[in-house]
């Protein structure tokens, strides 16, 4: 199986990660507009193969300061997933579940941050939910780590987990609003042993 990368992954296979994708991105919306208490609207999500150094740029640059969420995940796979999201469209989040409260400028207190893990939880448990679903595998996400940065700077620790599999990424974006548009990108990342248990699982291989 050490050859198996991204970049051969079959047609069928990219169909049922994009249905994993919208699955997931559908989950994560209705929590969220329940988080939320208002109605959350959502684009089909665009799920892209693509070479890691070219993340960065999708999303605005790699000087773009983001939320990062990262977290690792263990059972029948196991592996690590990340949510970005932009700042700004992190605060709009963080100031909603706050009811107006969040403090001004750009910068997340510990109550903020705090508010912003739960947002990621929500999201990033309905990614594997519906990843889990489809598959009939246990997925255990680890406690999410949140960090703030510039965009190059987050996925620089992924690129280096990832750097033994080929520098292929599945990125599904996802774009949903209220009153304002939030790009999410989500980034699945297991390990190549688990590429296959996802195969066979979804009865690919």
């Amino acid at each position: 199986m050490s050859e198996l990368s991204l970049k051969h992954v079959t047609q069928n296979y990219f169909d049922v990660l994009k249905e994993i994708g919208n699955i997931g991105a559908g989950n994560a919306m209705t929590a969220l507009s329940q988080m939320l208490q208002c109605k959350v609207d959502m684009q089909v999500p665009q799920v892209r193969l693509m070479e890691f150094h070219e993340v960065g740029a999708l999303m605005g640059g790699e000087e773009q300061l983001m939320i990062g969420i990262y977290l690792a995940i263990e059972g029948d796979i196991t592996g690590s997933i990340m949510f970005l999201v932009k700042q700004d469209s992190a605060k709009h989040l963080v100031n909603k579940i706050m009811m107006g409260m969040a403090s001004e400028g750009p910068d997340f207190n510990e109550m903020e941050i705090s508010a912003m893990k739960e947002v990621s939880n929500i999201i990033t448990g309905a990614y594997l939910n519906s990843l889990s679903m489809l598959t009939n595998l246990k997925i255990y996400p680890s406690p999410p780590d949140l960090a703030l940065d510039m965009a190059g700077a987050i996925l620089s620790v992924p690129a280096i987990e990832f750097g033994t599999m080929g520098d292929h990424i599945l990125l599904i974006q996802s774009q949903f609003y209220d009153d304002v548009a939030i790009d999410g990108y989500f980034i699945l990342i297991p390990d190549l042993e688990s590429y296959s248990k996802i195969l066979k699982a979804l009865g690919v291989m």
